[in-house]
């Protein structure tokens, strides 16, 4: 403004729009001492003249302070604040808080206050930390109940964005249905009947829209990432010792720490969380192919059995949904299987389901979009591109667009709305390539790849990134962890293993649980 010919540098006195003349006063202050007191009073006006001023420091100090102070009461203002100053980190940071905390937030005054299009947004939004659904329902009650006399219209729209056919019969039989707005409106109560048709048809499940079944999943919550079993460093890429070692990787301090080993040594083992509790499943134990199971409560530090497969298997994929763990193919010892087995923790029994279309051995198991997805994989004879997911609505196995490239061996995972799948073998070489699978389009797209070739490696979702464990690169087993993150594109490592390489299992615990 001074040093170039504009009209200010000939003026004696200049008028400075929209600024808070404290806070200008502390900037230029500042500009000589280097010293600024941020508070509560005026991290906002700060964060204003810094950012007229283009102060880049005051300003990310001034982020940090909010970011430092997020609560249920103040996190939907932060946000629309830090929208407003273009802060994308602070308005992220409040977007995570905002899912992790949503129960609290939406019992506070700035979310009853909302326009009726940011609640829809919100309602509807996969990332909602909750433990049911039905907390889901009560803040949409909540805030019609708030300005019922404006509001009460809008109720049908948003109750179509709840998920009610996620939520427990008894609470749509005695809550939902009784409730007086939902009876005195045609549409809500249709929307309650389908559901109860949901619960009382499951037939007729494949028919609903997809996001009304799909479950609820904060991936901004950390956890605790756990390597289970696998190799020990002197074993090759054939041979070795199995090991019975534990170990959890806590992402925000980028460290490992040895857990409570298991009772028996396995490595390939299938690995699951479910209901906080972590399930070590099969796998081999340096002479057999087990169909074993046992448990870690990471509250006691213990391990306990559960009850056994039907089908003994090592390298087959293992994933939980609708309070199921389900295990997908595998090598028993003798072949490859294309058999399916779905566990039940209140009967702490296996019940086999549909098949496979293909014997799959060390193929990529994840869920995604309210489906198992089994990708790739080798039936001892040849290595598949091809993917096929399970409908559980339906008890059928279906196909869709292959792999851009065949493997077996590699990591898969989902991510909000996508689907990954990374390294693994092809039958001449061990892959660093990773790729991305969209959906809507049916299409699998190259992502960068990983920085080092892996091998049996495991991929696992963890605060909206993804963490590739372990594996074998053609020479030796690797204790390496890449971090993959989705709005950079780019893999970064992490801290390795301390007692792994290769071979492991792994499964998250969200902190939020333990």
């Amino acid at each position: 403004m001074f040093t170039n010919d504009m009209m200010e540098c000939k003026q004696d006195e200049i008028v400075m729009q929209g600024m808070d003349p404290s806070a200008l006063e502390a900037l230029i202050n500042f500009a000589y001492n280097g010293h600024l007191a941020i508070d509560q009073q005026n991290v906002q006006s700060l964060l204003m003249g810094a950012s007229f001023l283009q102060l880049q420091n005051i300003k990310d100090a001034c982020c940090s302070f909010l970011r430092e102070r997020l609560h249920p009461k103040n996190c939907l203002g932060v946000r629309q604040f830090a929208e407003t100053m273009m802060c994308a980190v602070l308005y992220n940071a409040a977007n995570s808080f905002l899912h992790q905390h949503f129960v609290e937030v939406s019992m506070s005054e700035e979310f009853l206050s909302l326009p009726l299009e940011d609640v829809l947004e919100l309602v509807s939004r996969d990332e909602l930390n909750v433990k049911f659904e039905e907390q889901v329902f009560e803040a949409a009650l909540a805030w019609v109940r708030y300005d019922r006399e404006q509001r009460e219209s809008c109720l049908p729209e948003l109750l179509s964005k709840v998920r009610l056919p996620l939520c427990r019969p008894q609470f749509l039989a005695d809550r939902v249905q009784q409730d007086d707005l939902i009876r005195s409106c045609h549409k809500c109560r249709d929307l309650v009947d389908e559901a109860k048709d949901y619960h009382l048809m499951p037939e007729r499940r494949p028919h609903l829209p997809a996001f009304k079944t799909r479950p609820r999943c904060c991936t901004s919550i950390a956890g605790l990432i756990f390597a289970v079993g696998g190799l020990n460093s002197a074993a090759n890429f054939y041979a070795g010792d199995s090991l019975n070692v534990v170990e959890s990787f806590d992402p925000i301090a980028n460290r490992w720490e040895k857990c409570q080993p298991m009772t028996t040594a396995r490595s390939r083992v299938g690995v699951a969380v479910l209901n906080g509790l972590l399930y070590a499943i099969g796998g081999y134990d340096g002479q057999l192919r087990l169909s074993t199971v046992e448990v870690y409560n990471p509250e006691t530090d213990s391990w306990s059995k559960a009850g056994s497969m039907n089908s003994k298997r090592s390298a087959m994929g293992t994933v939980v949904l609708d309070g199921q763990i389900y295990v997908c193919g595998g090598y028993d010892g003798t072949s490859s299987l294309n058999s399916v087995e779905a566990y039940s923790p209140e009967a702490d029994r296996w019940t086999v389901v549909t098949p496979m279309s293909s014997n799959r051995s060390a193929a990529g198991v994840t869920v995604f979009e309210g489906r198992i997805f089994v990708s790739g994989g080798h039936d001892g004879l040849q290595i598949f591109s091809s993917v096929e997911y399970y409908n559980h609505h339906t008890a059928s196995w279906h196909s869709v667009a292959s792999m851009l490239n065949k493997r077996c061996r590699h990591g898969a995972a989902s991510l909000g709305s996508k689907m990954f799948v990374c390294g693994g073998y092809d039958g001449s070489g061990f892959l660093s390539i990773a790729e991305v699978y969209n959906s809507a389009a049916d299409q699998w797209y190259l992502i960068v790849p990983m920085n080092t070739r892996r091998s049996r490696v495991s991929l696992v979702a963890n605060c909206g990134r993804l963490y590739a464990v372990g594996g074998y690169d053609g020479q030796s087993n690797l204790s390496s962890v890449e971090m993959y993150d989705p709005e950079t594109n780019r893999w970064t490592f992490m801290a390795p293993m301390v007692c792994h390489e290769g071979g492991v299992g792994v499964g998250c615990i969200p902190l939020m649980t333990l």
